[in-house]
Formats: structure tokens, sequence, C-alpha cells
């Protein structure tokens, strides 16, 4: 039986409740994902651009 290709994961920032994380596939593709509680949001490499665009434009509170 072959085995899956393995994935690497790599952890882009992570506080005491929400994590950003990459993964590259076996495929080649890098997917970027948000763990934020019981939600994960999934982006593909240029859908994180843009968010990462969109974050820098948030206020600081």
């Amino acid at each position: 039986m072959a085995s899956e290709p393995e994935v690497k994961t790599t952890t882009l920032a992570e506080t005491t409740d929400y994590i950003a994380w990459k993964a590259d596939e076996p495929d080649g593709e890098a997917t970027y994902h948000l763990e934020l509680g019981t939600v994960t949001v999934h982006f593909f490499h240029e859908e994180w651009k843009e968010f990462i665009e969109l974050a820098r434009l948030l206020p600081d509170a």
C-alpha cells in the first residue's frame, strides 16, 4: 500500500487562542490557515496575500 505524500506545515504566528499556519502541499501549492477559536479559514496563496493587505489596513485599537 502506497503511503500518502507528506504535507509540510509551518506555524506562522500564534497567540494563546489563535494560530496562523502554512501547509506546503505535495503538488507544490501552498495553503494558509487561520484557526480562530472554533472557526478555521483556509486561503490559497493569492487570497492570503490579499488578506494580509487587508489586515495591514486595520486600525490598531
